[in-house]
């Protein structure tokens, strides 16, 4: 099913309720179960056959040696096959605003400075509500099946963004389920209006948020936080330590409090990129309290490798992301997300989660051996965000899948894959990617522009 300006489909899926994909190559980290007599490869990719049957997967098979001729079915050719992709960090309300309101510097200070400036200008209902939906038509033409965005929410934006939250949230229910997570500085819960934030979180059921960072008052912050997300039985969602800034240690400071507050929920925390320049001990003592406390990370590399220690006329040192490996290794669930896209805190981006593990492989390392790293954009986002069964390829879950035609990594990942296909309870979808001429009026464009 090919549309208009979309690279044509590489396989045509049959338009029924029962069929086989026929070999098939699921990296095994996606697998519920490996098939009896199926071997990985040295890179932890497994060839099946994968029947879909009413919408869900049916079974997960070892390749059939005779494909049965009445059994509608198409053979990938050793195609990969993918769940549908899951983006746990975005900020969907400050999106495709890079024409009107550009980073003149390209640094997080100037990144501030301009969307504080077009928010100030810009952001209505209808501003906002446009653009957040032309993101999501992007993520469901990529094959995303959940979003997590944060949400700028001081007053007096808060009142505007929410509502076109939660009408955004039903409009796309069945496509792509919309999570949104309040964004604010950490210093708002130490006044009432930290109180009313939460209260209109709960009431959308969000996830509570806020940028910390380190301040004298921390700690009691961060109580007063964990405290008002128990009462209304929300969970955190925080940015921490996004800067190159030794003395950045919020992390730590997040970590001890879920631990001395006793929360219960789930504590994610994303960037922490000042934890790639700590010393050894800072390191080790803040990757062992975040473990300890059960806090998942999410490192944003696209937006974090744009952003950090850029220095006008001089090359960046570091990479901007933070200690995947080391997090992994004891145990904290990591994932990568997208974060910004074609706004002042990164100029690029397509909400192709595709394209995030790509970057993030090369940018991070998550390759040789690639083992659970896929996880990173599939399972563990659909597990902080509670989506059961998502992220995964295994009988009886739905048949939310996305096709592609690369067989191995080293095809999967040098090329975009732009000729994907998309399959959402077992039909494949049209995957007609907005054009950005509709958003011209919003950014001031004119015919003779």
């Amino acid at each position: 099913m090919s549309s208009p300006g979309a690279a044509v489909d590489f396989v045509t899926v049959p338009e029924r309720s029962a069929y086989r994909l026929r070999s098939a190559t699921v990296p095994a980290a996606f697998l519920t179960d490996l098939p009896p007599g199926v071997s990985l490869s040295p890179d932890g990719l497994a060839v099946v056959d994968v029947v879909i049957r009413d919408a869900r997967i049916a079974a997960v098979e070892p390749p059939a040696s005779v494909p049965d001729a009445s059994e509608p079915s198409v053979d990938l050719r050793r195609g990969q096959v993918w769940p549908c992709l899951i983006d746990v960090h975005t900020h969907l309300d400050k999106g495709h605003t890079w024409e009107r309101a550009p980073n003149s510097d390209g640094t997080f200070a100037g990144a501030l400075r301009a969307v504080a400036a077009d928010r100030t200008v810009h952001w209505s209902a209808d501003d906002v509500r446009r653009r957040m939906d032309f993101g999501l038509r992007c993520s469901w033409a990529h094959g995303t099946r959940a979003v997590r965005t944060h949400v700028d929410s001081l007053a007096p934006q808060a009142v505007i963004s929410w509502p076109v939250f939660e009408g955004l949230r039903k409009e796309w229910a069945g496509r792509v389920e919309l999570q949104a997570v309040s964004l604010v500085p950490l210093q708002i819960f130490g006044t009432p209006e930290g109180d009313d934030l939460a209260d209109r979180v709960a009431a959308a059921g969000g996830i509570l948020g806020a940028v910390a960072y380190m301040s004298p008052e921390i700690d009691a912050l961060l109580d007063r936080l964990f405290d008002r997300a128990a009462e209304r039985g929300l969970d955190v969602d925080l940015h921490c330590d996004e800067s190159g800034d030794v003395g950045a240690r919020a992390l730590a400071h997040v970590a001890r409090a879920a631990r001395r507050r006793r929360f219960a929920g789930r504590v994610v925390c994303g960037h922490c990129c000042s934890l790639a320049v700590q010393p050894p001990d800072v390191v080790a003592e803040t990757l062992d309290l975040t473990a300890e406390a059960g806090i998942s990370v999410v490192s944003l590399p696209m937006c974090n490798q744009y952003l950090q220690d850029r220095v006008p006329g001089r090359t960046p040192r570091w990479r901007g992301v933070t200690l995947l490996h080391e997090f992994a290794e004891r145990g904290v669930r990591v994932a990568v997300a997208s974060d910004n896209c074609r706004d002042a805190f990164h100029g690029f981006g397509d909400h192709d989660m595709l394209e995030v593990f790509r970057e993030a492989a090369r940018i991070c390392h998550l390759d040789r051996p690639y083992g659970d790293w896929p996880r990173a954009v599939t399972t563990t986002p659909a597990d902080l965000m509670g989506l059961a069964g998502g992220g995964r390829i295994g009988p009886g879950l739905p048949a939310d899948l996305v096709l592609f035609q690369g067989r191995t990594w080293s095809e999967l990942l040098s090329r975009p894959q732009a000729n994907r296909v998309v399959v959402r309870s077992g039909r494949a979808i049209e995957r007609r990617l907005p054009d950005y001429r509709e958003l011209d009026d919003l950014v001031g464009w004119t015919a003779s522009s």
